[in-house]
């Protein structure tokens, strides 16, 4: 007998189903059923997959939904009494066409208006758009069954006859055996009322998961939903058993005394006969200005062509015939209508002074895009390809992505919305699955298997995108070893391969957004997050391409807010500076680039991107390009070959002097995309679009698809002339770069805003500074890092001050003035009003005037006592001890001068109104000032780091000299890395661990960031006298890396950083440029030295030679270190030009650290 699941979850009932679309459907073909419905709970998120996996494996989807409904109306929020639920469950199937437009408004309304614990709906929207649908009672918990096991019976026939009528012949009474007993009391209550009110009964099975043996993983997964462990006995966990997708057989001997219920399954499937037509672009009508009066292609065409003409006024034969060759394809396409809605919100966003970006993705190499102002990146310059971006051979809607300036972007999205209307308009829904990693760090911990051994397994998978767990067991031995070893381990691996890839959350897309020609309910189904409200579509950038809406990228770019508010502060100087006009061959802003100058530059700041940069010595802007490609995952390996061909040694070759004008940018190796396209073109003689689909198949490793293009390929070069021999090993050396190659017109972009950014560190850095600070100014470890490139680069930074400061940061004199708005407890209104008040009526006095002239309901106690120990209010009278004392006063004065004020008003006209008196401030208490340390620490509360002073500041060469890295570059350490640290503690959680023995969680600070260091008991009971707040330490450690998660350090050992030069230091070192030593500075240094005699050798390093850095030890002398010395010998040698040499640095003190010393 035959039989189709009409009650199917997939992993889009999110955390609680366990079997991917794609594996349901494989499945279901393998058991020859002839159909498949997927109902998801409350949602259609897998709809169109499923749909399309159906069809390929050859049998029918249906579509459904297990809906939530409402007992009552759906905007109740309310439990009614008697019902343990806020909800029923009920299957709704879609027989055709409009059955499936009615689940797409039933499931979006769910969401919308009737959320509540659950997305519902209730009868009013039942009875409103039940049209093609078809209805099952459900599981236990649906309304009839669980009227009937309250015995509830006339309720229940109430409401199933009132179902029956609604659905007219499209009602079923549904009924599963999962060996629960509530079940086989409600199949004998549901045959009953299907006798009596002559209604068919039709058998499913609760599917969760795939197969029989996949049980416990489906346990660990609902662990996973509800934070529990496999060990709790309150766990939520399924009664019975069998939630896996069931054969027929299965079926037939489960339902073997009423077959009927199995053959009605396939009168149901019969009546589900969906047929959706994908392929058609439903882009919104673009509204042509009435005096044009033309279609949208004449329009499009004209404004092309006009737009040429303004980019270049006298547009060379390349540029008409590119343009031509790009219009006739966007035409031919039905695209025109599509570069029309995105040309028109970003001359929006330019009419409105909204900071757009050059380019982003392949939409840079649109020349098209170029000429309408849409990109800002010459696509014929740089050598950027349109098929790259649109391909007339693999026709795919264009993808747009423009870059704003993220405090901006929003109202781009508004004009969009006000435009083509709210309900056309809407964010992205985007899917997190749980990946290789992560699956085994979930399912470790509900398995309650100690973190340290789930975190050894979890590091030990390879970082590699798409790494899967069976793919680590065949090429990794280390990590088949270990969990070989161990039957929990082996468990738990195979629990995670069941789960890995499976949907765990949904989120909103960070940039993505569709536009309908109509209402979005006509076209997708709409979802609303319970934790942010906001409203995103059901289905991600990938179906929306599958039904054909327009959607693109409205990202918020950072850089371009730093880069607006740098030119704005300039323009109040007096410059009119034009970012798009800077010169591309500046001198000062490439040696930014070559000197590691670049904290605060776009995609350009890591410390490894440095040191190439270094390195590679750029002076052009292909340069950055290039290592803006190179500097990534796979690529990143030919980094040292471009260097080394780039300045001359290594020697450049080309497999065909064909090659050399496409490799001769790059110095012969492949770097772009865009590169392997015109070798393709080139050599083979394939179209520029036949060569991005071979790119393609290269990239993504299809293998068929790659023999078959070989073979053309190797033909095509035959036909040019081109022995076999040599076209195949080009074919292979494209193949072996395919997948590494970045796209260039990408990368240009983004290079290009990065030269834009260092060309105004390069000439006005103060602004850029202030400018990045204010960026920053929620992320108070970035704050740090930068205030700490300020003083590097001898750029004073003020602190905040209520008669100077505003809420940005801003340039004063030669310096930068903190911003109030980084102050913590500060909010926007509440500095607007302290600024405002300070710039109509002039500088404060006191605190007391503050009050006086603000809104004590915004400038409140939080905000008063935030800028107290912020150092913001010191140009008032009194000591911060003092202003903090007096607050309570302070607040009373001010809230009787608003009541004298408001009772002065209300009494103008009367006659006693000449006996108002103001209340007078009262004198500030006498209270001892705070010590430097508790200032210290009080500031840091406010600020969330030191700005004027540093705990660590008397130990800045201890640091610079002993600590391996600045806690700024952590990120770039690896798992297991053992590291020395210096650091102040700023704060301890301590716990106790799972046996009962104290352990401690400790942030660590530095000059450039934080760090959070886990003491575990053994460490922390040898160390617990020193590791306290505020202390001062040297910590040693190994590294621990987790994805998506900061670098933290395992503590082993630590003392206190006063001890550091006694135990660390092994000898001095002074470093001297060769070049720039005056005549008698050996001698001036041979003198200081016999001065002060000891037991440290000194070690002289040699800078700017053509062989690099060399360092001799001056055998005649022998040192004891002092400050006096180190004083000494900064002066004659410039400061950061003295170090220590650190025992464990063989004999070099060579460390990341140095650029903190002054």
């Amino acid at each position: 007998m035959s039989f189709v699941h009409l009650h199917t979850h997939s992993d889009y009932s999110l955390l609680d189903g366990a079997a991917k679309v794609r594996d349901l459907v494989r499945l279901s073909r393998e058991m020859e059923m002839p159909a498949l419905a997927l109902t998801d709970h409350g949602n259609m998120f897998g709809a169109i997959e499923f749909y399309q996996e159906a069809l390929k494996a050859g049998i029918k989807p249906i579509i459904g939904i297990e809906i939530y409904m409402a007992p009552g109306k759906r905007q109740d929020r309310n439990v009614s009494a008697g019902i343990k639920d806020t909800s029923y469950h009920l299957v709704l199937l879609a027989k055709d066409e409009a059955g499936y437009h009615n689940l797409i408004k039933l499931s979006s309304l769910a969401y919308l208006e009737g959320f509540y614990y659950r997305p519902r709906i209730d009868w009013e929207l039942l009875e409103k758009y039940h049209e093609g649908l078809i209805c099952l009672t459900a599981c236990l918990k649906g309304q009839i069954p669980q009227l009937l096991l309250q015995n509830r019976v006339k309720e229940a026939e109430a409401t199933t006859a009132r179902m029956k009528e609604l659905f007219n012949g499209d009602f079923y009474l549904e009924v599963q055996n999962h060996g629960i007993n509530d079940e086989a009391i409600a199949l004998n209550a549901l045959i009953e009322l299907g006798k009596k009110l002559d209604l068919k009964l039709v058998a499913t099975n609760d599917v969760h998961y795939l197969r029989k043996e996949h049980d416990e993983a489906h346990d660990a997964l609902l662990c996973i939903q509800s934070g529990k462990t496999l060990a709790d006995p309150q766990r939520l966990k399924f009664s019975g058993a069998g939630y896996h997708l069931r054969s027929p057989q299965e079926m037939e001997a489960l339902f073997r005394d009423m077959p009927e219920t199995l053959e009605i399954t396939l009168e149901v499937a019969e009546k589900c006969n969906l047929e959706l037509s994908f392929g058609k672009q439903h882009f919104p009508a673009f509204p042509i200005p009435s005096e044009e009066g033309s279609s949208a292609d004449e329009y499009f065409e004209k404004i092309s062509w006009a737009g040429l003409k303004q980019r270049y006024p006298e547009p060379s034969q390349e540029a008409v015939d590119r343009l031509k060759h790009e219009i006739a394809i966007i035409r031919q396409l039905g695209f025109s209508g599509y570069f029309l809605v995105v040309k028109d919100f970003v001359d929006f966003a330019r009419e409105h002074k909204i900071p757009v970006g050059p380019g982003r993705g392949s939409a840079a190499g649109s020349l098209v895009a170029y000429s309408l102002r849409i990109t800002n990146i010459d696509p014929l310059k740089y050598d950027l390809l349109f098929e790259r971006f649109l391909n007339p051979e693999r026709v795919s809607p264009p993808d747009i992505d423009i870059d704003f300036a993220d405090n901006r972007r929003g109202e781009v999205i508004d004009y969009v919305r006000s435009k083509y209307g709210d309900d056309s308009v809407t964010q992205i829904i985007t899917f997190g699955k749980m990946l290789a990693r992560a699956v085994v760090r979930d399912v470790g911990r509900v398995m309650g298997i100690p973190y340290s051994e789930v975190d050894r397994l979890a590091k030990l998978i390879p970082p590699i995108l798409g790494i899967t767990l069976e793919r680590t067991l065949d090429e990794a031995p280390e990590f088949r070893s270990l969990v070989e070893s161990n039957p929990d381990y082996g468990k738990l691996i195979s629990i995670s391969k069941v789960l890995e890839g499976v949907h765990r959350n949904a989120s909103t897309h960070a940039a993505g957004v569709v536009i309908a020609p109509g209402d979005l309910q006509d076209y997708v189904p709409l979802f609303k997050a319970a934790e942010t409200g906001e409203t995103t579509t059901q289905w991600d950038m990938k179906w929306l391409d599958t039904i054909g809406l327009l959607k693109m990228d409205f990202l918020g770019l950072r850089t371009l807010t730093v880069i607006d508010d740098t030119l704005t502060a300039l323009r109040n100087k007096g410059i009119d500076l034009n970012i798009d006009d800077v010169p591309l061959n500046d001198p000062d802003t490439f040696k930014l680039f070559a000197e590691k100058g670049t904290v605060g530059i776009f995609q350009f700041e890591s410390s490894g991107m440095k040191e190439n940069l270094a390195r590679l010595q750029p002076q052009r802007l292909h340069g950055l390009i290039a290592m803006n490609a190179l500097y990534r995952p796979g690529p990143m390996e030919m980094i040292s070959t471009y260097i080394a061909r780039r300045h001359g040694q290594e020697e450049i070759s080309y497999l065909h002097p064909l090659l050399k004008p496409i490799l001769e940018e790059t110095y012969g190796i492949i770097v772009y995309q865009e590169q392997v396209i015109r070798i393709a073109s080139d050599v083979a003689g394939f179209s520029l679009g036949k060569s991005d689909i071979l790119r393609r198949a290269m990239g993504k490793k299809k293998i068929a698809e790659m023999q078959r293009l070989k073979g053309e390929f190797i033909q095509g070069a035959k036909d040019k002339g081109i022995n076999e021999k040599i076209s195949s090993e080009i074919y292979d050396y494209i193949e072996r770069f395919a997948s590494y190659g970045f796209n260039k017109s990408h990368s240009a972009g983004y290079a290009l805003v990065a030269y834009q950014t260092a060309y105004l560190k390069a000439h006005h850095t103060a602004e850029f500074l202030a400018a990045c600070l204010t960026s920053e100014m929620n992320d108070s470890d970035r704050i740090l890092l930068l205030v700490d490139e300020c003083q590097r680069l001898d750029i004073p930074v003020y602190p905040p001050d209520v008669n100077r400061s505003y809420s940005k940061f801003t340039v004063e004199d030669d310096g930068i003035r903190f911003g109030l708005g980084a102050i913590k407890h500060s909010s926007v209104a509440a500095v607007n009003m302290i600024v405002e008040a300070r710039e109509d009526q002039g500088a404060f006095r006191s605190l007391y005037d503050i009050v006086e002239r603000v809104d004590g309901q915004k400038v409140n106690r939080k905000v008063l006592e935030s800028l107290i120990q912020a150092g913001a209010c010191d140009s008032l009278e009194g000591h911060r001890a003092q202003m903090k004392a007096a607050l309570d006063d302070v607040l009373r004065y001010g809230q009787q001068m608003r009541e004298e004020k408001s009772r002065g008003q209300e009494s103008l006209f009367d006659v006693d109104s000449a006996d108002f008196q103001p209340p007078s401030p009262l004198a500030l208490p006498e209270v001892e000032p705070w010590s430097s340390t508790e200032m210290q620490i009080l500031e840091k509360d406010a600020l969330g780091f030191f700005l004027s002073t540093h705990p660590l500041e008397p130990y800045r060469l201890e640091v610079a000299s002993f600590s391996h890295l600045p806690f700024s570059e952590m990120d770039q350490a690896a798992d297991s890395q053992p590291v020395r640290l210096i650091g102040y503690i700023s704060d301890i959680r301590r716990l106790t661990d799972k046996n009962g023995r104290p352990m401690a969680f400790v942030t660590l600070v530095d000059f450039t960031g934080s760090l959070e260091l886990i003491f575990f008991s053994d460490a922390l009971e040898k160390l617990n006298s020193i590791v306290v707040k505020d202390a001062t330490l040297v910590v040693t450690g190994r590294c621990s890396t987790r994805e998506n998660e900061a670098v933290k350090v395992i503590a082993e050992d630590a003392f206190p950083l006063e001890t550091a030069r006694s135990r660390l230091a092994k000898g001095i070192e002074i470093q001297l440029d060769r070049n720039e030593n005056g005549p008698d500075l050996a001698e001036r240094i041979e003198r200081l030295c016999t001065q002060h005699p000891g037991n440290l050798p000194l070690y002289i390093r040699l800078t700017g030679g053509e062989n690099g850095d060399r360092q001799y030890l001056a055998e005649n002398f022998q040192l004891k270190l002092g400050d006096h010395l180190i004083d000494s010998l900064e002066k004659l040698v410039g400061q950061g030009n003295v170090h220590l040499v650190a025992r464990g640095n063989n004999g070099s003190s060579s460390n990341k650290h140095r650029s903190a010393v002054r």
